[in-house]
């Protein structure tokens, strides 16, 4: 049976990709923080799916979870690492505290590098493990080519992770191992229903506060109308699977945006987003 580990598996993406690859015969590690989650999950997946208890940013723990991954393999390779945890941090970047903007790449960006550096030697790198060599696919975002007012951060963590992907895919081939980015746009899943969560207040006397509330409003609404995750969760499987797979997939919700982002030029997006959001100059 071929093992998977997936972070972040809890809810959303990270749900639903874990339940396509027990529906099609994988085994999966899936990565919780609490163990109520874990406890949750394996009753409603059954016994092919193991938790891992871990926050992606505490490397010690991930380490620890990365060998009892290895002796539940017994000498195999794992057959994949799904890159999914992250977090979406909102605000101006001339008002957001710098610890903010550190724990959105804390969780973001070296999360993933944590994960890969701790399960790579599973998935190949470590040439005395018998069996296929594996992948790994990152979950990005389309904020990964296109960053967006308000939630600069997360795209900076998106554009850092398309980066860092493009380079291991380059250095992994020296073990076979491939790597693969999966893009998608807004996605219905709890990340944006935590936005109504985020307090605004502390923007009242900002000039950014009007735009602030429009933007959270406007991502309730990507959430609300998003991708469903089993969508992501099928370009994830395929990414995984695939004998032929492409280096970066990206699923777009909407043509239109789909259209902004490739097709028109960056100024004309820039007057689009700002009369939209309200940040055209007086």
């Amino acid at each position: 049976m071929r093992s998977v580990v997936v972070t972040g598996a809890s809810t959303g993406i990270g749900w639903a990709t874990t339940k396509l690859l027990l529906d099609r015969g994988f085994r999966v590690f899936g990565s919780v923080r609490r163990q109520a989650d874990a406890e949750r999950l394996r009753r409603e997946f059954g016994a092919n799916f193991i938790p891992l208890l871990f926050d992606v940013t505490e490397e010690a723990a991930v380490l620890a979870a990365a060998r009892e991954v290895r002796t539940a393999l017994g000498g195999e390779t794992l057959a994949g690492l799904i890159n999914n945890a992250g977090i979406a941090v909102t605000g101006p970047v001339l008002g957001l505290a710098a610890d903010e903007f550190r724990r959105q790449l804390d969780v973001n960006v070296i999360g993933p590098v944590i994960a890969t550096q701790a399960f790579a030697p599973l998935l190949g790198a470590d040439a005395s493990l018998r069996g296929a060599k594996g992948r790994i696919v990152m979950v990005s975002s389309l904020a990964g080519k296109n960053g967006n007012p308000l939630t600069s951060a997360y795209s900076a963590s998106k554009h850092a992770l398309e980066g860092f992907s493009e380079g291991l895919r380059r250095e992994l081939m020296l073990f076979g191992i491939d790597v693969i980015i999966v893009a998608p746009g807004a996605v219905n899943t709890p990340i944006w229903s935590k936005v109504e969560e985020v307090d605004v207040s502390a923007y009242r006397n900002s000039p950014f506060f009007p735009a602030m509330e429009r933007i959270r409003k406007f991502m309730l609404e990507l959430g609300e109308n998003g991708l469903p995750p089993e969508r992501v969760a099928e370009v994830i499987f395929g990414a995984l699977t695939s004998a032929n797979p492409g280096v970066r997939y990206q699923i777009a919700p909407d043509p239109v945006q789909q259209f902004m982002i490739n097709v028109l030029p960056k100024r004309m997006v820039d007057r689009i987003i700002a009369k939209r959001l309200g940040l055209s100059p007086p």
